[in-house]
């Protein structure tokens, strides 16, 4: 059960690394565009999440997750490299998340406080909010780099937390602060922002069932202290979480961007481009 798990897995992060990398681009390039008919404000918060998910993609599934899977021996393996990226990942899933809450707030207020839309909704109030949060979160990440350490003759290798992460209070304390941070908070913060704006509960609750394996199994893991070192079901159900996760961040931003009408549009346009560039050269050729 557990080899067929992990030969799913593998085709799913391949499918995620090869639709996502493009996915993400494109919503970059048409967002910062701006023919999409979104204030200033939301296209600086899509682009940041956009962002966002596409170094998730780089550094979880495409540098970690497939360098697992399909080259499990490389230099990605050692561990100052694999911690980097650990940590990196970790980034770029909390900004993810809370860049969705941003984005979440700043439509609550663009639909239900009309007054207090012409001043929060500016680009000014989008940089003051998105920079601060990424800098918090780095240093909020940064301490993970030390909690990584795994010796095989005399190299550091691989990016297997120190068991006292597992046991000291500050970490644990620290452990329960992430989950909280990301994404329980969060879930409540959307699902009250949304309650107050019925009509686009549909894509934050798709997040939140996203999330909501990977929040499980964390409770999980604290309450019977087994974790991955369990049997199939619960090591699957894992990884399950992780996966579910990883697909939620690195395709947040399109699902939001594609409930926007001119945007799909820019979208097809976009895809239609090449062939159509193709077809008007024969045409010229002919």
């Amino acid at each position: 059960m557990r080899t067929v798990c992990f030969a799913v897995e593998k085709i799913l992060y391949v499918i995620i690394a090869v639709i996502g990398v493009p996915v993400n681009l494109v919503a970059i390039v048409i967002l910062t565009r701006g023919k999409c008919g979104l204030s200033f404000c939301t296209t600086r918060y899509l682009v940041a999440m956009a962002a966002e998910d596409l170094l998730l993609i780089i550094t979880e599934v495409v540098l970690y997750q497939l360098n697992y899977h399909y080259f499990p021996v490389c230099f990605l393996n050692v561990t100052s490299v694999c911690t980097v990226l650990r940590v990196l990942s970790r980034i770029a899933v909390n900004c993810s998340v809370w860049f969705s809450v941003t984005s979440t707030f700043d439509r609550f207020v663009g639909i239900c406080c009309q007054k207090l839309k012409t001043k929060y909704c500016t680009g000014r109030t989008a940089a003051v909010v998105l920079a601060p949060s990424s800098v918090l979160f780095c240093l909020k990440n940064g301490p993970l780099y030390f909690t990584y350490r795994e010796i095989i003759n005399n190299v550091p290798w691989f990016c297997y937390p120190k068991p006292s992460y597992f046991t000291q209070p500050a970490w644990v304390a620290y452990d329960w602060l992430d989950i909280v941070l990301t994404p329980f908070l969060p879930f409540g913060v959307i699902l009250l922002l949304n309650a107050l704006t019925i009509r686009h509960i549909l894509v934050p609750v798709g997040f939140i069932l996203l999330w909501l394996t990977n929040a499980a199994e964390f409770i999980y893991y604290h309450i019977t202290g087994i974790g991955t070192q369990g049997n199939d079901w619960e090591i699957i159900f894992a990884y399950a979480g992780y996966l579910l996760r990883n697909f939620s961040c690195c395709t947040n931003t399109f699902i939001y961007a594609a409930t926007q009408s001119r945007f799909r549009e820019q979208v097809k346009s976009a895809v239609k481009y090449p062939f159509v560039s193709v077809l008007r050269f024969i045409n010229r050729v002919s």
